[in-house]
């Protein structure tokens, strides 16, 4: 599961190099992101022949509200997917206006984030069999939670753009862990958890950085973040109450 959430960090690496690159290199915003359509459109004309047809719809549905521990886990997968969605929406911008860096270098705290989540979901298979869901839960939360810590606090820039790494790193098992645990708990048929999981931790990526900016409007961004830094450690505590873990 963790090698297959590798591919879709993949993108996230490509796509915040590749625009920052192209920008210190002096293309426009406009001219940058017309490369990375351009590129969209090629991979999925090339991975068209390999898709699946549609499944049955009788499986289950496209949506479902989780109850039990199936929404706990989906509470879990909404404030990790909420942590992704910050240091895609503001990351940059932390770096922008609280370390100095020029538009054209802060995609780079975003794609230290993404290097570092993908190399650990690269290896996050053997991880979680050597180690176990439970650790990889409890220690990717509390290392996520110091590094935004490190990213937001410290205002030398190499070390914010380690503690975007270490977020990365931490957070790069802990959904993969989530998803596997949903399929493995009998509150709710496995049709019916699936879909109602993933839609309430993908509305963390939606809804979670609105709200930061909510926060960073009425106090400031480093506010914001600490509060995210908080729920991740809250994540950890909760896994030890998480049994579906040790399943």
């Amino acid at each position: 599961m963790s090698g297959f959430h590798a591919f879709y960090s993949l993108g996230g690496i490509g796509g915040a190099a590749s625009i920052s690159i192209l920008l210190t290199l002096g293309a426009t915003p406009l001219n940058s992101t017309l490369v990375a359509l351009a590129l969209m459109v090629l991979a999925v004309l090339v991975a068209y022949p390999g898709l699946l047809p549609y499944g049955n719809p009788a499986e289950g549905p496209a949506f479902a509200i989780p109850r039990g521990v199936v929404l706990f886990l989906g509470v879990l997968c909404f404030i990790v997917f909420l942590v992704e969605g910050s240091m895609l929406d503001w990351s940059a911008v932390l770096m922008t206006e609280q370390r100095g860096t020029g538009p054209a270098q802060s995609g780079f705290a975003f794609a230290s984030f993404s290097t570092a989540m993908t190399l650990g979901r690269l290896i996050g298979d053997r991880v979680v069999a050597k180690i176990g869901r439970r650790p990889v839960v409890a220690g990717g939360a509390l290392l996520a939670a110091g590094g935004i810590a490190l990213a937001t606090l410290v205002s030398i820039r190499a070390l914010a753009l380690l503690g975007y790494a270490l977020v990365g790193v931490g957070c790069s098992n802990i959904v993969p862990v989530l998803f596997t645990a949903v399929g493995r708990q009998k509150t709710m048929p496995q049709a019916v958890a699936v879909p109602a999981i993933t839609t309430l931790g993908y509305a963390g990526i939606l809804t979670g950085p609105a709200g930061i900016g909510f926060i960073a409007q009425h106090s400031n961004l480093s506010v914001a973040f600490l509060l995210v830094a908080a729920l991740m450690v809250a994540v950890a505590v909760s896994s030890r109450l998480l049994q579906a873990l040790d399943s």
